[in-house]
């Protein structure tokens, strides 16, 4: 039986931001990326390469103040697009869990789309971050973290060695890509939602 295209498209208006989102949860890859944060394209270009998920994101927003609205308003419209994708998760194998070397820094993200969002960021001692110019290892925790609360995502990452921001935001960024990836797969064995509560 040829399962549904999961695929969606959300726009989030505000007086701050404008936002568009297209999402194909079963493609190959392909991402077109513009949201006037160079860093975050790029971060977002990785995800949609590694998850194989199509995404093209176009955002416009108040730079001039900051990038706070712009970057935390991305999170919220692609964590909805991914929402509306995923519909009720029925046959998903619901977990993922992924662990990405890059360089000197090692990142870990374990998720769950459980319905019910929770994010927790673990440093190991001895873990120390250099200085982006223009983007964050907050900046892009706070992305994040928009994100999950809109995707219904518990999530946790681990920054379990590394001192070059780039390389621990870029092996974040890999690692969720692939453990987002394992999760959205549909198992052959799963009847309906994975869970005994019939819903997430």
């Amino acid at each position: 039986m040829k399962r549904p295209v999961r695929s969606a498209q959300v726009r989030r208006k505000t007086n701050e931001t404008d936002v568009l989102v297209k999402i194909k949860v079963d493609g190959h890859g392909i991402s077109k990326i513009s949201t006037g944060l160079p860093f975050l394209d790029h971060m977002l270009e990785l995800l949609s390469k590694h998850s194989l998920m199509n995404l093209e994101i176009k955002a416009v927003g108040d730079l001039h103040v900051d990038i706070h609205h712009t970057n935390e308003d991305v999170g919220i419209t692609l964590g909805q697009a991914l929402a509306k994708a995923l519909g009720t998760k029925a046959g998903i194998r619901r977990y993922g869990t992924f662990g990405v070397p890059m360089d000197e820094a090692l990142c870990r993200v374990t998720l769950d789309f459980s319905g019910r969002p929770s994010f927790c960021i673990h440093k190991a001692k001895g873990v120390r971050f250099s200085r982006l110019e223009n983007y964050s290892f907050h900046d892009a925790m706070e992305m994040l973290r928009a994100l999950i609360q809109h995707a219904g995502l518990s999530m946790h990452v681990e920054v379990l060695s590394g001192h070059d921001a780039h390389h621990i935001i870029e092996g974040t960024f890999k690692a969720l890509a692939k453990a987002l990836d394992m999760a959205m797969q549909h198992d052959p064995r799963v009847r309906g939602v994975p869970s005994t509560k019939g819903a997430l």
